[in-house]
């Protein structure tokens, strides 16, 4: 039985929902870190030690997440592991010790390795209903959830609120908003048997070349992110000299140009389709990058700051393109789940190859490797697109809803 178009809608609501709860979260936590650090007196070191920890279990999860989802759907996955990795937050806000919050991080790595996988597992079903681009604005609703967190939490604040409580706060109110989000949430598309089992008719088989190559463009979308999340501001005090109160303004437009354009990204994809729309974003991002690294020798912050809006605005839209895509040409959750480690081992990779080459050269020189990963995603992209979709067949079970 296909959805009409109240429940399309409807689970359109609940996807955005779960993105932006899911950002929220990620935001609070963030947020939360100086405090954890100040409580428990951790030190650079071991931060950074939980911070990579988190990410390592995330990635491990993200295998066994991928294959769960192809065993009992990606809502069902949502349905179970999202409430509870909302609610897992408050383990490292009550740390007691550092040994503590090593394994309530590891706890959190395992929840966000879960949700990342269900909900991008889920936006691409979702899409497929559709038979129209809308991935791009649920990757927008989880920046702003991220941005939304991190304005609650300095509000709290300057009333006086503990970083402490408000992550217990948030943990409990995510984690009822999370699972009444996952309520609307449809089946897979596709006959099934059974309430939601089964996989999508028409899917292609994918071979190992172009999953390959949807990895390395995964792994390199990502690092160019990192590239600006990581070292814009450090680019603007340590290789510009800038004033101590601009320097963080260098990440903040790169972040709110991302934003925008992931919410802009939709009706561009629409037009361009997935080549020419990492064509577009690959080259938007170079341009970026190359203002970035010119603007030592000429234009300064203002130059600085046109290239990271610049490398905002086509990074934003990279990640959704590859997770549509490889969705589009069907195959089992687990398909979209490699796009997800692949994202999360160029967040690890990112500031360890950045962070060597310029410790051995300079910052300017270790900036050049997302500008050149920038020009693989506009050249490779395109061809890439084009072999993954070549075999693609005709769903018969998706729901043609162009007017929602």
């Amino acid at each position: 039985m296909h959805p009409d178009l109240t429940a399309l809608r409807r689970a359109r609501i609940g996807v955005l929902g779960t993105f932006a709860t899911s950002g929220f979260v990620m935001g609070a936590w963030a947020a939360a870190l100086p405090s954890v650090d100040r409580r428990l007196d951790l030190g650079e070191a071991r931060l950074g030690t939980l911070l990579l920890l988190i990410q390592v279990v995330g990635l491990i999860t993200m295998f066994a997440a991928g294959r769960i989802a192809d065993r009992i759907t990606s809502r069902r996955l949502l349905r179970w592991a999202g409430p509870a990795t909302q609610l897992v937050l408050i383990a490292p806000a009550v740390a007691p010790s550092y040994e503590m919050l090593l394994f309530c991080g590891a706890l959190y790595g395992v929840g966000v390795g879960f949700v990342e996988v269900g909900l991008n597992s889920h936006s691409v079903e979702l899409e497929r209903y559709y038979r129209r681009p809308i991935l791009s604005s649920f990757h927008g609703f989880w920046s702003l959830g991220g941005a939304a967190a991190g304005a609650l939490t300095s509000f709290g604040l300057t009333l006086g609120l503990g970083n402490q409580t408000m992550l217990v706060i948030a943990a409990i109110a995510c984690t009822v908003v999370f699972a009444a989000f996952t309520l609307p949430l449809l089946p897979p598309p596709g006959p099934v048997g059974g309430d939601d089992a089964g996989a999508p008719v028409g899917a292609a088989r994918i071979g190992a070349v172009v999953l390959g190559a949807m990895f390395v463009l995964g792994l390199g979308g990502h690092l160019v992110e990192s590239g600006a999340s990581d070292w814009a501001n450090l680019h603007a005090a340590r290789v510009l000299d800038a004033d101590e109160a601009l320097t963080p303004l260098a990440y903040s437009v790169f972040a709110v140009a991302m934003t925008v354009f992931r919410l802009l990204g939709d009706p561009i994809r629409a037009r361009l389709g997935p080549g020419r729309t990492l064509l577009f974003a690959g080259v938007l991002a170079t341009a970026g990058y190359a203002l970035v690294l010119v603007s030592a020798a000429a234009g300064g912050l203002p130059l600085a700051w046109a290239g990271w809006i610049l490398a905002g605005a086509g990074i934003a839209v990279i990640v959704p393109v590859l997770f549509s895509a490889i969705g589009d040409a069907g195959g089992p959750p687990s398909n979209v789940a490699l796009i997800s480690i692949s994202g999360s081992t160029g967040m690890l990779l990112g500031p360890a190859v950045i962070g060597y080459l310029a410790e051995a050269t300079s910052l300017t020189i270790g900036l050049m490797v997302p500008a050149v990963l920038a020009v693989f995603i506009a050249v490779a992209g395109p061809l890439t697109m084009r072999r993954l979709l070549a075999g693609r067949t005709a769903d018969p079970a998706v729901t043609v809803a162009a007017r929602t």
